[in-house]
């Protein structure tokens, strides 16, 4: 479908039944939960175009279906997963892919097909006002399933294998797969998003609000940034979440930081926007995260992300709590990390029997700092 500009979409939806002058009552501003890079935007996005009423925001909400790639995990896994959980809880895959389909060489050459570049499982607890994010290093080293592929045959298992290549052998449902068999915890949905859809929902939201306490500087993602205060607009953004090289010790644990820390950021963004302000301006927003997004099946459509955010709006950013999996150095390779078994079994039973996640768990991982060079907010 063509782009429209925002004059527009409001001339078409114009042409639908007449909504009345007054709206419905602007509901107190909530603050949602944080996840992936795109869920929460779909979803509050959504919202703002259910408030517009009339038979073009119908016409509109039949598009938004329409642009949500959906995978149906299920069909793929079969029934050798975890056990269900009946309390209530909720755990989700959060994906960034860093498929470079389309982008002209921006975000790297020489790499072909995608991989899942972040990885975060999220956990709401049962009463849904509280939430663990447990993010897993891109380098780690684990036990990757026999999986089946997205076209047809199957992908042969590895037992050392990179997180990431679960993603590039078998797609999102591999990922799920190799998740569920190192944590032993079965993930309910998954949301995906990928690099160039990432970057222009930052712009369409006006960009987002960080201070770094020392510069950074990284050739690799091209991101350099002085010590202070910024705004960073999609470019600058996903060269943030994208550095490595720039910070900490140069690997994959130093970039969880700067997401972790993003994320924070970019809900506080979020709280700062009236969806009812501009049905136009809602409406593109809508249609960039539905275009962006990727989720399984049982979740890919609007109305679907909107009842899920309707479900998670009650948590907080201080109700939180953001982890990276407790690895260690791998003696036989420094660019890879393996699993402390023990501490990260601990992780992964919290989130098994809705528990909050121990902070001796990560104690002695080389991934648990709290100095991370960048904070949210200006």
């Amino acid at each position: 479908m063509p782009h429209e500009s925002s004059n527009e979409q409001q001339a078409r939806m114009a042409d639908g039944p007449a909504v009345p002058d007054y709206g419905p009552p602007r509901a107190r501003r909530s603050r949602r939960k944080p996840k992936k890079k795109t869920l929460r935007y779909a979803t509050w996005s959504a919202l703002g175009l259910v408030l517009i009423g009339g038979g073009g925001a119908a016409y509109a909400w039949q598009h938004l279906n329409g642009n949500i790639q959906g995978t149906d995990v299920n069909a793929a896994l079969g029934k050798d997963r975890p056990s269900e959980q009946k309390d209530g809880s909720m755990n989700i895959l959060l994906l960034g892919s860093d498929s470079r389909a389309g982008t002209h060489g921006r975000y790297g050459s020489g790499i072909s097909g995608a991989r899942a570049d972040t990885a975060m499982v999220l956990h709401v607890d049962k009463t849904h006002k509280k939430a663990s994010v447990v993010s897993i290093p891109r380098d780690t080293m684990v036990e990757r399933p026999q999986c089946a592929k997205p076209h047809g045959g199957r992908a042969a298992g590895a037992q050392q294998a990179m997180f990431n290549s679960s993603y590039q052998v078998g797609g999102p449902a591999c990922t799920v797969k190799t998740v569920e068999k190192m944590s032993g915890v079965r993930m309910n949905h998954y949301l995906e998003v990928d690099f160039k859809g990432f970057q222009k929902l930052i712009d369409e939201l006006g960009g987002v609000d960080i201070s770094t306490r020392k510069a950074i500087h990284d050739p690799n993602s091209g991101l350099a940034l002085s010590a202070g205060k910024h705004t960073l607009k999609g470019k600058e953004a996903l060269e943030l979440v994208r550095t490595r090289h720039g910070v900490g010790d140069g690997s994959d644990l130093g970039r969880i930081q700067l997401q972790q820390a993003f994320i924070k950021a970019l809900i506080h963004r979020a709280d700062t926007v009236d969806p009812l302000g501009s049905p136009a301006k809602s409406y593109d927003l809508a249609d960039t995260a539905t275009k962006t997004i990727s989720a399984d099946s049982e979740l890919a459509s609007a109305d679907k992300l909107l009842g899920l955010a309707k479900e998670l709006k009650g948590i907080s950013p201080d109700h939180t709590n953001m982890v990276t999996m407790p690895v260690t150095y791998d003696s036989q390779d420094s660019g890879r990390v393996l699993p402390l078994k023990k501490a990260s079994h601990r992780v992964w039973d919290a989130l098994r029997h809705d528990r909050p996640i121990p902070k001796s768990a990560t104690r002695d991982s080389v991934g648990d700092r709290s100095d991370s060079p960048v904070t949210a907010g200006t």
